[in-house]
C-alpha cells in the first residue's frame, strides 16, 4: 500500500457536519438491525394466529433475506446511476411500507410478502449506506464512521429485543413489526437534508457541485488537495462509469475475492442463527419461559452494542487486520464451547447459562471483527466508478449466504443436533481466519484513492 508521506496534508476539517451526515445515514443500519432482530421475539407468538410448520417459520424468517439479496444487487447499480442520497430516501419509504404490511398481515402469505419488502429495504441500505459514509468521511476517521453503520445495526437489534420483551406479555407481534415505521420516518427525513456524495458528483462530471458539497461537508473552502485526488482517481479509472465485469480484471480480482469471501464467511460462521433464533436456542438450553428467553437474548444484544463501540474506538488505532483475526479466533473458541454445552448430558441451569455466556462471548468476538470490518472493507476497497455496484454484489453474496444459513438452521438442528451444528459453524470460522490472514489487506489511514491505486500496483503485497 502506498504511504501517506508524499501526500500534502490539508488543514483539519470541521467534523461536526461529517458526524451528522454519518449518523443520519447510519439510521439505515438501525432499520436493518431492527427488522432482522424483531423476528426472534415475534416468531414465538406467530403460531397463535397462523398454522406454521418448521419450514413455514424458516420462510417467514428468511423472506427478509431473499428481499435483501435482491435489494443489495439492484441497489448498488441504482446508487451508481442515480446517487447515494436519492436511493436512501427511497429506501426509507420501502422500510416504512414493509413494516406496515407485516403489522397488518392477515395471512402467512401477506406476512411473507411484507418481510420480502422489508428485506428489499435492508438490501438497499446495506449496499449504499457504507459507501455513502465512506465517501464523505476523511481518511483518518473513515474506519469508525463507516462502523457507525454496524453500530446502528446492533442498536437496532437490541431495540428489537427490547420491543419484543415489552410486548411479549400481550403477545403483540403486530406492534413488534409495526414500530419500525418510526425510525424509517426519521431516516427518510434526515436524508432529505443531507448532501449527495462529492465523489459521486465528481464521477458524473459535476465538478463544481462536488467541490461545493465537499467544502460544505469539510467546513472549509480549502478542499483543493482532496478534490485533486478525487479527480485524479477518476482519471486513473479511465472514466466515471464502470461495469461489474471490471472486477474480473487481473488488478482488481483480489478485491473481488476479499469482498465476496468476507461476505460469505460473515454468515456461514453462524451469527444470524443467534440473531434470529436466540430465544429458541436459549429455551432449548434450559430456560423455558418466553419472557426469560427474550430477556437473555436482550443481554446478548447489549453485548453486541458495547463491543461494536469498542471496535469503533480501536479500528482506526489498531487497524482492520488485528481486530479481524483476533475476533474470528474468539468465534472459533466460543462456537466450540457452545457445542460442548449442548453435548453435555443432563442439562442443568448452570449448563443453560454456559450456553448463554458462550453466545455472548461469541457475539462480542463477532462485534469486533466480521461484523463491522466486513462492511467497512467493502466500502473502501473498490474503485470509485464501480464502488456501489461492487459493494452491492458483495452484499448480495452476504444476504444469499444469510438466506442459506437461516433456511437450514432449524433443519440442521433436527438432523445433526445443536452440538454438531455449532461445531460445523466453528469449522467455517477456522476457514474464515485462514482466509483473512492470507487475503485481507490493511487499509487503515489510507485515502480511498490510495487504496484503489494499491490494487493496481504490480508490487502489491499483503501485510502479515
Amino acid at each position: 500500500m502506498p504511504t501517506q508521506n508524499a501526500r500534502v496534508q490539508s488543514p483539519p476539517p470541521n467534523r461536526a457536519f461529517i458526524y451528522i451526515a454519518a449518523i443520519f445515514a447510519a439510521l439505515g443500519g438501525l432499520l436493518f438491525g431492527y427488522d432482522t432482530g424483531v423476528i426472534s421475539g415475534a416468531e414465538l407468538f406467530l403460531k397463535n394466529d397462523f398454522t406454521l410448520t418448521t419450514f413455514a417459520l424458516e420462510v417467514i424468517v428468511s423472506g427478509v433475506l431473499a428481499g435483501a439479496a435482491a435489494g443489495a444487487l439492484l441497489g448498488g447499480r441504482l446508487a451508481d446511476l442515480f446517487g447515494r442520497r436519492r436511493l436512501l430516501i427511497v429506501t426509507a419509504i420501502i422500510f416504512g411500507l414493509g413494516g406496515l404490511a407485516c403489522a397488518a398481515a392477515a395471512s402467512t402469505a401477506i406476512l411473507i410478502v411484507g418481510r420480502i419488502v422489508v428485506g428489499l429495504g435492508i438490501g438497499l441500505s446495506s449496499g449504499t449506506v457504507p459507501v455513502y459514509i465512506s465517501e464523505v468521511s476523511p481518511a483518518d476517521a473513515r474506519g469508525w464512521q463507516v462502523s457507525l453503520f454496524q453500530l446502528a445495526i446492533t442498536v437496532g437489534i437490541l431495540l428489537a429485543y427490547v420491543v419484543d420483551y415489552a410486548f411479549a406479555a400481550i403477545q403483540g407481534w403486530r406492534w413488534m413489526f409495526g414500530l419500525a415505521v418510526v425510525p424509517a420516518a426519521i431516516f427518510g427525513l434526515g436524508m432529505v437534508f443531507l448532501p449527495e456524495s462529492p465523489r459521486w458528483l465528481a464521477a458524473h462530471g459535476q465538478i463544481d457541485r462536488a467541490r461545493a458539497m465537499l467544502a460544505r461537508i469539510r467546513g472549509t473552502s480549502d478542499v483543493d488537495i482532496e478534490m485533486r485526488e478525487i479527480v485524479e482517481g477518476i482519471e486513473r479509472g479511465q472514466g466515471p462509469r464502470g461495469r461489474l465485469s471490471d472486477l474480473f480484471a487481473p488488478s482488481l480480482r483480489p478485491a473481488l475475492i476479499v469482498g465476496i469471501g468476507l461476505a460469505v464467511f460473515q454468515q456461514v460462521t453462524g451469527i444470524n442463527t443467534v440473531i434470529y433464533y436466540a430465544p429458541l436456542i436459549i429455551q432449548s438450553s434450559g430456560i423455558s419461559s418466553a419472557s426469560g428467553a427474550i430477556l437473555a437474548t436482550a443481554g446478548i444484544g447489549v453485548v453486541n452494542v458495547l463491543m461494536t463501540i469498542v471496535a469503533m474506538w480501536l479500528i482506526d488505532r489498531m487497524g482492520r487486520r488485528p481486530l479481524l483475526l483476533t475476533g474470528i479466533a474468539g468465534m472459533v473458541i466460543t462456537l466450540g464451547v457452545l457445542g460442548l454445552a449442548f453435548h453435555m448430558a443432563g442439562r442443568t441451569g448452570a449448563l443453560a447459562w454456559l450456553a448463554v455466556v458462550s453466545m455472548m462471548v461469541y457475539v462480542a468476538s463477532f462485534a469486533i471483527s466480521l461484523g463491522p470490518i466486513f462492511w467497512l472493507l467493502i466500502s473502501e476497497i473498490y474503485p470509485l466508478k464501480i464502488r456501489s455496484s461492487a459493494e452491492g454484489l458483495a452484499a448480495a453474496f452476504n444476504w444469499g449466504s444469510n438466506l442459506l444459513v437461516s433456511l437450514t438452521f432449524l433443519t440442521l438442528l433436527q438432523m445433526m443436533g445443536p452440538t454438531r451444528t455449532f461445531w460445523l459453524y466453528g469449522a467455517f470460522a477456522i476457514a474464515a481466519w485462514v482466509f483473512s490472514y492470507y487475503q485481507v489487506p490493511e487499509t487503515k489511514g489510507r485515502t480511498l484513492e490510495e487504496i484503489e491505486q494499491f490494487w493496481r500496483s504490480e508490487t502489491r503485497q499483503q501485510p502479515l
